[in-house]
């Protein structure tokens, strides 16, 4: 829903957008295009809007983000990945699904900048996904932005179960402690907590059963250099356990990997 409820993050992404520098392109992340092994990079002219989920309101499905794609960006970047020794595959049919277009609606919500999208290989565990930004940052100093999407908290077991009044979901105060842990560990530089959370994180289970929502924030953090830089943004909590936070990681307009 947060494409038209923006609450108290889409604004913030929006402000963000307005201080970015003229973009040759956006590359994102999203978790919500998986492949087994390769790489898959968007590689059309014009990618279309997919509406990759069910059981939500009919304005959701009318929404479009009709930016155009970016082929040369796409085939720079399987150019850097096939040099790293990465397997990638450009694919001509595929869209961005809402993991792409919904937070890019805030950010730059005219659409006019380009954008190419990326799979989630099987291998991108924290520091797979770390190592594929790293790989993939010198598409920073060309022009491009590199964006980790997903939720910071994503337990829809709890969202779902507390929508409709099920006893046992328990208390929503995890969250607030997990997003805690994370923007401490931001804020000290420490990148190995931030990759090794399963173990050292507080909740980090409940906060992400599964992991292809947390995966972005490692992306980004290859992606940028945090010891030049960190912004937060407190995007607040959605639905009681859904983090919203997103950061800037690195300096704009160069070497910026951005969360979202």
């Amino acid at each position: 829903m947060f494409a038209v409820r923006p609450s108290k993050a889409g604004p913030l992404l929006t402000e963000l957008g307005r201080r970015l520098p003229p973009l040759l392109a956006v590359l994102v992340l999203s978790p919500h295009w998986s492949t087994d092994f390769e790489v898959e990079i968007t590689a059309g002219p014009q990618p279309e809007t997919i509406h990759d989920f069910g059981g939500f309101p009919d304005e959701l499905y009318r929404l479009r983000y009709p930016a155009p794609g970016a082929p040369e960006v796409a085939r720079l970047a399987a150019e850097i990945l096939a040099s790293a020794g990465v397997p990638v595959r450009l694919n001509t049919e595929q869209g961005l699904d809402h993991g792409a277009w919904v937070p890019l609606m805030h950010l730059l919500p005219e659409a006019k900048v380009p954008v190419v999208q990326i799979s989630m290989p099987s291998w991108a565990n924290p520091a797979g996904a770390f190592a594929l930004g790293q790989t993939l940052a010198p598409l920073a100093a060309e022009g491009v932005l590199l964006v980790g999407s997903g939720s910071l908290t994503h337990n829809l077991r709890d969202v779902f179960g507390s929508m409709r009044g099920h006893a046992g979901v328990g208390d929503a105060g995890y969250v607030d402690t997990f997003r805690g842990w994370i923007r401490q560990q931001l804020q000290a530089g420490d990148v190995e907590a931030i990759l090794d959370y399963r173990r050292r994180a507080p909740d980090a289970a409940r906060a992400h059963p599964t992991e292809e929502h947390f995966v972005g924030l490692p992306f980004a953090l290859g992606a940028g250099r945090l010891e030049e830089g960190l912004e937060i943004l407190d995007g607040g909590v959605d639905d009681d356990f859904l983090s919203m936070d997103a950061y800037v990681l690195g300096k704009l307009p160069t070497g910026a990997g951005a969360q979202s």
